[in-house]
């Protein structure tokens, strides 16, 4: 009996021995998969290690490295399972395309985005070396904004980088910190002094009297045609129906959206503690009711996320902000600038067709939705030519002439950036219409506005000329740490912007 339990504890003791060593020989190897060197050996993209050895995260005050593993991974603290999965998760993967990619062909400047970081970096451990969100000299805004992260990280679920984004990989032009005075633009661009004389209804350049700002406008005839999507059309939504035939009357319209050149002019112009309430705007039609426009306060960073300003489209502003440089343009010129009508919006971008784009292409062809388009990729030969989306655009806006025109001659109607529409959103919006309406407005209230024609970053099926979208005014605002939160700038999405209209004049009405 003595000797049958010796032969159970030297049993045991050596299957803990098997079991410790097993341990440190996995400890061992985890720990050896996770060195910067190793990490490199899969990554071999040789602009990330420079831009990490110029970020704050490797040139640090203190003089701590901080490598690959301790923000791609999460900490052993958080549980060894959860450590141990994500690393496996993440190694499957990179294998994968080190084995199966050509990493020479691997579009690494869209893995720069924000959305992409959100998959690979943890907040806990950012939270594991910051332990002090208040260290000695921290600015009054930063002070704010911890203190909002701290009251609200589970709340609303916030990221660390979502403000810092730069700390890991140095990003050129990206800061996060709030503007102060002007925004000049170094450029030979002349400064106007008289409005462009239009004495037809034909394209003309608007040209904004004491600044640098000229915006191309295409007369867009009116007509009649079917808003909305047949029940057959490839990756339809039900909000885009039930088709209606809708007449519109003739106006003008911004070849592209509104560039950086031109918000600039207007925010130097009016930049102020603006606090003025939308429903000025609002309740008077979107029609200028005062001599003078309060103008933006100032943003936090610059809200072009680094990409580039100039002729790059105007982001991150709210549909307030986009209605008053309405006014503003209004004010400047005696003309009546606006933002398109839901159904003006889907006229212009169209052209003339009735086919899901206003070029040739099956939706699903376009897009990486399907199991075959993920492994292979989407076709991108026609619709390159003609959107800036999710398969082309490398994670950020392009300027508009990066694209072919539609029909007529408008830019960038669908991807870059979503753009704003004056109608109210409401999903059953097109069952409420009458067949035949003339230029309809959509609901006469609501809570958040229509937006159309897809960004940058969205796939296919967002990109079609009947896809509808809304605003989502409370989630994209949720890292905002203002009390009162801004009324000019969202903090949560980058993709928006607007495109204006402009009212044919009494003098010029055609049919």
């Amino acid at each position: 009996m003595a000797g049958g339990k010796g032969k159970y504890w030297i049993i045991g003791l050596i299957g803990l021995l098997i079991g410790v060593i097993i341990m440190s020989v996995f400890d061992t190897a985890m720990n050896k998969t996770s060195t910067n060197e190793y990490c490199m050996s899969c990554h071999t993209h040789e602009q990330a290690d420079l831009d990490w050895k110029k970020s704050p995260h490797y040139l640090s005050h203190s003089g701590v490295m901080t490598d690959c593993a301790a923000c791609h991974l999460p900490p052993k603290e958080d549980g060894l399972l959860k450590y141990y999965m994500a690393k496996s998760k993440m190694g499957a993967k990179d294998i994968w395309t080190k084995w199966t990619k050509d990493t020479d062909k691997i579009d690494w400047e869209s893995k720069r985005s924000l959305e992409n970081a959100r998959k690979i970096v943890y907040n806990s451990s950012c939270e594991k070396c910051h332990v002090n969100l208040f260290p000695e000299g921290i600015s009054d805004d930063g002070i704010t904004a911890h203190l909002h992260y701290e009251e609200n990280v589970k709340k609303l679920g916030l990221d660390c980088i979502s403000c810092h984004l730069d700390v890991g990989h140095y990003m050129p032009g990206y800061e996060h910190k709030r503007l102060e005075g002007k925004v000049i633009e170094a450029d030979n661009s002349p400064i106007y002094e008289t409005l462009a004389n239009v004495d037809s209804f034909t394209d003309f350049t608007e040209t904004v009297p004491g600044t640098k700002a000229a915006i191309r406008m295409i007369a867009v005839p009116g007509g009649e045609f079917t808003m909305g999507s047949p029940e057959k059309e490839p990756l339809r939504n039900a909000d885009e129906g039930p088709q209606k035939k809708v007449k519109i009357s003739p106006f003008f319209m911004g070849e592209v959206e509104v560039t950086w050149r031109q918000f600039w002019a207007f925010y130097n112009e009016t930049m102020s503690e603006g606090r003025t309430p939308p429903e000025r705007i609002y309740a008077n039609n979107n029609r200028p009711d005062v001599d003078a426009v309060s103008g933006p306060t100032p943003p936090f960073g610059f809200p072009d996320q680094g990409w580039g300003m100039g002729d790059r489209p105007a982001i991150t502003m709210t549909h307030y902000a986009a209605t008053t440089f309405c006014q503003w343009l209004s004010l400047k010129t005696g003309r009546h600038y606006r933002l398109p009508t839901e159904a003006e919006w889907e006229y212009a971008v169209r052209g003339g067709t009735d086919t899901p784009y206003f070029f040739e292409g099956n939706p699903k062809k376009y897009s990486r939705g399907g199991f075959l388009s993920k492994l292979k990729g989407a076709d991108t030969t026609m619709i390159a030519r003609y959107v800036v989306y999710s398969e082309d655009s490398s994670g950020k806006t392009q300027e508009p002439n990066s694209v072919k025109a539609n029909p007529f001659g408008l830019k960038n109607m669908l991807g870059n950036v979503m753009e704003y529409c004056s109608d109210w959103y409401a999903e059953d919006a097109y069952s409420k219409l009458a067949d035949g309406a003339s230029d309809p407005k959509g609901p006469s209230s609501g809570t958040e506005h229509v937006i159309r024609g897809g960004s940058y970053s969205d796939d296919a099926s967002l990109v079609r000329c009947a896809a509808r979208s809304h605003t989502e005014h409370d989630k994209w605002l949720k890292t905002d740490p203002q009390n009162p939160k801004s009324i000019w700038w969202y903090s949560d999405i980058k993709g928006i912007g607007f495109r204006v209209v402009c009212d044919v004049p009494e003098y010029l009405k055609v049919n």
